[in-house]
């Protein structure tokens, strides 16, 4: 989001799961956050995140089980100076009502940050097919498993190779570089369902009608890619900037510091 300090600022986290962008923002010093998730697992873990590590006599962190589907629930927390969900509105089975919700909590000249899935045309479709068929038929679950897993070792072991890295690291800082185990992320994104999509033209000219500025963003491999596209929208109108590539440095980076953040405390 290019923003040094929240100070001041209050924060909606829309999908919190382990609550470590709420945790993030809280030491980026929002005065007032709000996580809420589906899951009822996934908010028991923010609240044990901001039992271990925050601070409640300095700031107002609220978390609470929620649908960002429901348009009502959103418009009882009341307008946000930052909204924030990552990687979680193309799993709610109805992305385009979600990401139409989320633009509801925004105060005027506040920030949008979301990411989606990249559309990679025919690709995305297959994913979509794999997706339906893990989560539907054990037999499936044990076929695609191994089968992903050796592509996954066979393609970073080729790309070591001619790279001359130690094809052992890759594996060695797997969760570091990922915040996350290998086997844990595998089963995420295999059984990640529902699965939508969208290329980044269709988000830009979506949020635009809605009165939102593109700020900033990356994009997945120049739009080639399948992972998260992401977003930084302002409420207003102002200058739009280009979509642009991040470089994969820049991306590993920004999920390791926040991992840091509670690592370090």
């Amino acid at each position: 989001m290019q923003i040094g300090t929240l100070e001041g600022k209050s924060f909606l986290d829309v999908g919190s799961g382990s609550g470590l962008f709420s945790l993030a923002a809280m030491r980026l010093g929002a005065n007032r956050v709000h996580s809420f998730d589906y899951d009822p697992q996934s908010v028991a873990c923010t609240k044990e995140l901001k039992h271990r590590f925050s601070s409640p006599e300095k700031h107002t962190w609220t978390i609470d089980e929620g649908d960002v589907l429901d348009a009502a629930y959103l418009s009882r927390l009341g307008k946000f100076d930052i909204v924030y969900s990552w990687g979680v509105l193309h799993h709610t089975g109805n992305m385009w009502q979600a990401l139409e919700n989320v633009s509801e909590p925004v105060l005027d000249g506040g920030i949008l940050f979301v990411t989606v899935y990249n559309d990679q045309g025919k690709a995305s479709r297959v994913w979509r097919a794999v997706k339906v068929l893990y989560n539907r038929s054990l037999a499936c679950r044990v076929l695609f498993t191994p089968l992903f897993l050796t592509c996954i070792a066979v393609h970073g072991s080729y790309l070591d190779l001619i790279g001359w890295q130690n094809p052992l690291s890759r594996y060695r800082e797997y969760q570091k570089r990922r915040g996350m185990s290998l086997m844990p992320d595998v089963l995420d994104w295999l059984g990640g369902y529902p699965f939508e999509v969208a290329k980044p033209e269709e988000i830009t000219g979506f949020y635009k009608t809605k009165g939102f500025t593109l700020m900033n963003s990356t994009i997945s491999k120049g739009g080639k890619g399948r992972g998260n596209n992401q977003y930084v929208f302002v409420k207003g109108i102002g200058p739009e900037r280009p979509l642009r590539e991040a470089p994969r440095v820049a991306r590993e980076t920004a999920r390791q510091s926040v991992v840091a953040q509670v690592s370090r405390a």
